[in-house]
């Protein structure tokens, strides 16, 4: 089977190559997947540099994320079956960019007939993030103004659909026209370039100066200091990542005089902590699909042999949504 693996640490272009190795065989508790769409992230990047939290031992293949047929179980696989189509979460360092890969029962996920295996590789991590932090985090209900800082990617996509799946009135930013446009497309209700105009007054202006009762940031840096102006009263800024660079501060004060909360949102730790509330989610996620509620945003669909390209595309930080491989 072909696998791609990083060789040394650099440029993902520079340090990955294909290699053939022999296909893996299921220990106890796995089950062996035949890949049929790996999903990229951007710490993808980071892992082939050497920059990312984890490190694993080189050679390593990367891929966080795959949707897949099961094609056999090892010992002790009590749940899953043969033939059956699922999404998987692979352990560093045998990752996801490969032809099949062994994973350990608990990290693989039966989905919906009507999923795609496109859609469904870059579902996973997304979609249980976004759901984590708005439901179980955010507490978002009906009615409440829900405001997505970066709506046209990964996880911002998932949270302007998710919003809408419960009738929040989604409000969503994002950098130029063409990313405005999917946000619109998503079902944000009002969507803000914010390279040209400043979401800040346009919140108000929509809630008649209440502000967002929720505001989903993945962004961090300048965006999270700008939301604290634009949060409505009992309000919550939901910390999902700093992808703007900067890890800002909050004075405390101001959310005191404001009497809004700044809630953390760490779906890996909770993943850990409470692996059947993840089951739950996945559960809804998967009723939600079927229900036409939400539906992955694909960026563009590359060839396997394309990976360290699509890697390029993904570094340049002008797509949406998720970039999926294709064995």
């Amino acid at each position: 089977m072909r696998s791609w693996k990083v060789t040394t640490l650099g440029e993902p272009k520079d340090v990955l190559e294909i290699q053939e190795e022999v296909e893996p065989v299921p220990a106890a508790g796995d089950v062996l997947i035949e890949v049929q769409a790996s999903s990229l992230n951007f710490f993808d990047i980071l892992l082939c540099q050497g920059k990312y939290q984890e490190r694993p031992p080189i050679p390593f293949t990367p891929g966080a994320e795959v949707c897949g047929i099961i094609r056999a179980v090892g010992e002790e696989v009590s749940k899953l079956k043969v033939g059956q189509l699922v999404i998987a979460t692979p352990e560093l360092p045998s990752g996801g960019l490969t032809e099949t890969v062994c994973v350990k029962e608990a990290a693989v996920y039966v989905i919906s007939d009507n999923l795609s295996a496109a859609e469904a590789a870059g579902m996973f991590i997304t979609y249980q993030t976004s759901y984590y932090a708005l439901f179980h985090r955010g507490g978002i209900a009906e009615d409440d103004v829900l405001l997505v800082h970066a709506g046209a990617g990964g996880v911002g996509s998932a949270a302007i659909q998710l919003g809408k799946s419960i009738g929040c009135r989604v409000i969503a930013t994002a950098g130029g026209m063409e990313k405005v446009q999917v946000c619109k497309e998503l079902g944000a209700d009002v969507a803000i370039n914010y390279t040209k105009d400043d979401f800040v007054d346009i919140v108000k202006q929509e809630t008649n100066g209440k502000g967002a009762d929720v505001i989903f940031d993945p962004v961090g840096a300048d965006v999270f200091d700008r939301s604290r102006k634009c949060v409505a009263f009992d309000g919550r800024i939901l910390v999902i990542g700093f992808a703007g660079g900067r890890i800002p501060e909050a004075p405390v004060n101001h959310a005191l005089v404001k009497n809004y909360s700044i809630v953390g949102v760490h779906w890996g730790l909770f993943r850990k902590k409470h692996p059947d509330n993840v089951v739950a989610i996945h559960q809804s996620l998967m009723k939600l699909y079927d229900q036409g509620l939400i539906k992955p945003l694909v960026y563009q669909e590359f060839d396997f042999k394309e990976v360290p390209h699509a890697l390029e595309v993904l570094g340049d930080r002008g797509t949406y949504g998720k970039l999926i491989v294709t064995p």
